[in-house]
């Protein structure tokens, strides 16, 4: 089992980088990896295709660049999603469509070990992180203390309660997601409005002074200071298919014009 340099940079109170892959693909994430400037990486794997395998490989590529990954996943199955893909090597898990308290203490259980003091329900499993230990040792047992947890505050309902689900001990990080807020709001498309950059400020206010650490996703390192100011220390960096677009539209535009 591999250390959770994530944890250790969150435990001695430092700021972290990570970035987006959308993509499932160790050899991108093996080109990151060469980069040496990310505390992890996020595999969105609720808006990809991806299958057990890849999981394994995604985790072996991570452990060789000592580049934690966390896993953003779908609301359900999130017991079946998130157990596999720490099985896997993954030193995080981001949940998604989180509402009420009762779903944040799920959250946090489904990550915890099955012990008395820690009341989670993550038992012994066989599988590639603790190869070749069984399971069920001291260290598998702080190993799983040591997940990372994070959650999405990114629905009416959770707003409406942040300060009692931040409360709930065990989650470590949240990440504002403004286009389902603003959904859930009856108002698709609006995740840019005054009204709910109103909400995601208020957001960050609360997490920081209950401190919980917020994260911000910025696209490029410009949009930073907006969020520093507001007492953010973590950040989420770009996504590799918004990366690529990018470059394919702009630079292919410019040849087509060379081209005429």
């Amino acid at each position: 089992m591999k250390p959770n340099t994530f944890r250790e940079l969150l435990r001695a109170g430092k700021p972290t980088l990570g970035t987006h892959m959308n993509v499932m693909s160790p050899g991108i994430l093996e080109i990151l990896g060469h980069t040496g400037m990310f505390d992890y990486v996020e595999f969105v794997a609720e808006y990809a295709t991806f299958d057990l395998h890849d999981l394994d490989h995604y985790g072996r590529t991570s452990e060789l660049y000592n580049l934690p990954a966390i896993i953003k996943i779908d609301q359900q199955p999130r017991t079946f999603l998130a157990q596999r893909a720490v099985g896997s090597g993954f030193q995080g898990v981001l949940f998604a469509d989180v509402r009420t308290v009762e779903d944040a203490q799920e959250c946090v259980r489904i990550c915890k070990p099955e012990t008395p003091e820690d009341g989670g329900i993550f038992g012994n499993q066989a599988r590639r992180f603790n190869y070749p230990i069984y399971g069920g040792t001291p260290q598998y047992v702080q190993h799983l203390r040591d997940l990372v947890v994070l959650l999405m505050v990114e629905k009416r309902e959770l707003v409406d309660n942040l300060e009692s689900v931040l409360e709930v001990p065990g989650i470590d990080m949240i990440q504002w997601g403004g286009v389902d807020y603003a959904m859930s709001i009856g108002k698709p498309g609006q995740a840019r409005s005054d009204e709910v950059k109103a909400i995601e400020k208020k957001v960050i206010e609360t997490a920081v002074r209950m401190g919980v650490p917020p994260r911000a996703e910025i696209g490029s390192p410009e949009q930073a200071q907006y969020y520093l100011d507001l007492g953010v220390r973590h950040f989420c960096l770009g996504w590799d298919t918004g990366i690529l677009f990018q470059w394919w539209k702009a630079n292919g535009e410019k040849m087509r014009e060379i081209l005429g």
